[in-house]
């Protein structure tokens, strides 16, 4: 059970850990983490840590693959349209000359040319990259952003 005084952004828990914690295999997490699903945090000795956040990020992929039908593509697709310019706004020529901005394939973090406004900012704390760890249907995104 986690604790509740500990902060949920916290990275704690080992990847055997997580994996008890969310009922996720660890090659399946491994694989979430090389096809760029979750960014745990990683310490000097390259060992992965997760955090409770990361822990509820899992259990929405899986939610995604067993509940929903889709399958990693189709989840990293659905990352993608994370509209990352309305959340973290930058200007149109910014936009222009970031790969994110241009791809339906992959979401913001995993872009290799990104705009100045997201070159040296962690991804793992970054309110795009974090969105989705609400779990919530895209729709939903863009009816508060549009509103």
């Amino acid at each position: 059970m986690p604790d509740p005084n500990l902060d949920k952004t916290e990275p704690v828990y080992t990847l055997s850990i997580a994996a008890r914690l969310s009922n996720t295999p660890q090659h399946s997490i491994r694989q979430y983490i090389d096809k760029g699903l979750i960014i745990p945090f990683r310490t000097k000795t390259n060992r992965h840590l997760f955090s409770e956040v990361d822990i509820s990020r899992l259990l929405c992929i899986r939610g995604y693959l067993n509940e929903e039908g889709l399958n990693i593509a189709g989840i990293k697709a659905l990352f993608s349209l994370v509209p990352c310019w309305a959340l973290k706004p930058c200007t149109l020529k910014d936009r222009n000359n970031c790969e994110a901005y241009h791809s339906s394939s992959y979401p913001c973090w995993e872009a290799t040319n990104k705009g100045p406004e997201c070159k040296n900012t962690d991804c793992r704390i970054c309110n795009v990259y974090r969105i989705s760890e609400q779990c919530q249907d895209i729709k939903s995104l863009f009816k508060k952003l549009i509103n």
